[in-house]
């Protein structure tokens, strides 16, 4: 099967290198990826960004990716799962709602501490 890992950082690398020891995986592709993920056995890094939503789901269309993993907050929050999900391609991430409650939580620590949530 072929997995599309959106984003290009470490976490996003980190991901494709464990899926890629599954015998499942044929292929992956990394999208923007990093110069890391270009290194990895069954990778490779397609030149679509990760808030490119548009792009993506033409690229799992037509690669015909059986899982899509996203790693950065800023797509899932643009809504990527629930674009492939209505496409019927399965994607591995929170929906929409939970950066955003995540993120107003941080926020709500910070002013009730008056010292950053990281």
């Amino acid at each position: 099967m072929k997995v599309l890992v959106v984003g290009g950082g470490g976490r996003e690398h980190a991901l494709a290198w464990k899926a890629a020891q599954s015998p499942l995986v044929t292929e992956i592709l990394v999208a923007p990826g990093n110069a890391g993920t270009s290194t990895e056995p069954k990778t490779r890094n397609v030149p679509v960004d990760a808030t490119d939503l548009d792009g993506l789901l033409d690229l799992a269309e037509s690669e015909k990716i059986a899982l899509t993993i996203v790693g950065p907050e800023q797509p899932l929050v643009a809504g990527i799962a629930a674009r492939l999900e209505a496409a019927d391609l399965k994607c591995l991430a929170p929906r929409a709602a939970a950066p955003r409650r995540s993120r107003r939580r941080r926020a709500g620590q910070q002013c009730r501490s008056r010292c950053p949530a990281y």
